[in-house]
């Protein structure tokens, strides 16, 4: 039943009557990742990722929790999609919290960067687009500095970038977790917050993923795949380094988004492109999974730590938030202080030729 085949049917036997909707029904819907990569090995094409969605939904309508699993989600939900509040909670969350709260203690990064992008940063030469960038929640408190660096290397590839403060969560957290209706609603506000741009730029897998799924009537992609689109037009310097990159689930499985990046990293001479075992498997962040489901989590983020480890990196890249924090916090555990780094960064420190990138690598170890 913890299989994608056994959930459809258990979907089927809750549309038939013939299975309750009970604490077992819905633990084996809870313990699915939602990683998506049953669907790209899936030789019939059954679209798995809306029917689990659906599903979640189902179970949030109609499925009545245990107080501790109802009070989890709504601090989750009270906290992460809000900036201020996500913050203020990293900095008051002690190194130790009991039961169902102690996640939130141990994935805590012991990094933090408020650094915003311009609302407008200008394209250097001749402007080939104008484009939004979606600033995110995690993102935006944990790894400002990404936003910042997505900023500057889309400015000097010849995009105006346009990244207005009052954006808010797109909604990618609540579709996941069962909240259909608002993961909706928030996806059509970001798409009126950025009406008449080229584009909406995305460097979190998982919020792309949705934003696209949304059909929100504005193009939306992620920023590996527009650079790749563009093609290089500022120089790049060398980066000497070994960098581990690894696949996010909502990039590779649910956006099929596998070259670009690594593309992106191959035009930085002196970088070499190392490959973690694996990479189809999740890391075990998923959304809230890595809070919710803490011990099914731990297990893949040792086993895709241990990965990222064997390649003998000495930097440790992927394009989502979640995946950064999850395996940077299980490679600490292991001894193996990589920094972790969104693929963005590196093309931009190659492009500045500076030594920022040095600063984030240490800080995020």
């Amino acid at each position: 039943m913890d299989s994608p085949r056994g959930r459809i049917y258990l979907m089927g036997g809750l549309l038939d009557g013939s299975v309750p909707l009970s604490a077992t029904t819905v633990q084996h819907f809870d313990r699915c990742l939602g990683c998506m990569a049953c669907v790209t090995s899936c030789p019939s094409g059954v679209q798995y990722g809306r029917l689990i969605e659906q599903t979640r939904a189902y179970v949030e309508e109609r499925y009545d929790r245990p107080l501790g699993e109802r009070l989890q989600r709504a601090l989750v939900f009270a906290a992460v999609p809000h900036p201020r509040r996500l913050r203020l909670a990293l900095a008051l969350t002690p190194p130790r919290l009991p039961g169902a709260l102690r996640p939130f203690a141990e994935l805590k990064p012991p990094w933090r960067s408020a650094e915003l992008p311009p609302e407008v940063t200008p394209a250097a030469g001749r402007r080939r687009a104008r484009v939004g960038l979606l600033l995110g929640c995690v993102q935006r408190v944990v790894f400002g500095d990404v936003n910042a660096a997505t900023a500057r290397v889309l400015a000097a590839e010849g995009c105006e970038v346009v990244a207005p403060r009052g954006q808010q969560c797109c909604g990618a957290l609540h579709l996941h977790a069962g909240r259909h209706d608002e993961g909706l609603r928030r996806a059509e506000r970001i798409a009126e917050t950025f009406a008449g741009l080229d584009a909406i730029v995305v460097n979190a897998a998982g919020c792309g993923s949705h934003l696209k799924d949304a059909g929100l009537g504005i193009r939306v992609v992620d920023v590996s795949e527009l650079l790749a689109e563009l093609g290089p037009r500022a120089r790049r310097r060398p980066l000497a380094l070994r960098v581990a990159y690894q696949d996010a689930c909502h990039l590779g499985h649910a956006q099929a988004i596998r070259e670009a990046p690594r593309r992106l990293l191959r035009s930085i001479p002196g970088l070499e492109l190392l490959e973690p075992a694996e990479q189809a498997i999740c890391c075990g962040s998923a959304g809230v999974y890595n809070l919710t489901q803490p011990a099914a989590a731990q297990e893949l983020g040792e086993r895709k730590a241990a990965n990222v480890a064997a390649t003998g990196a000495e930097v440790y890249a992927a394009a989502n938030p979640g995946c950064l924090v999850q395996v940077s916090t299980y490679l600490r555990r292991s001894g193996r202080r990589l920094p972790a780094v969104h693929p963005v960064e590196l093309l931009d420190a190659s492009i500045r030729g500076s030594g920022r990138f040095r600063v984030i690598a240490r800080a995020r170890r």
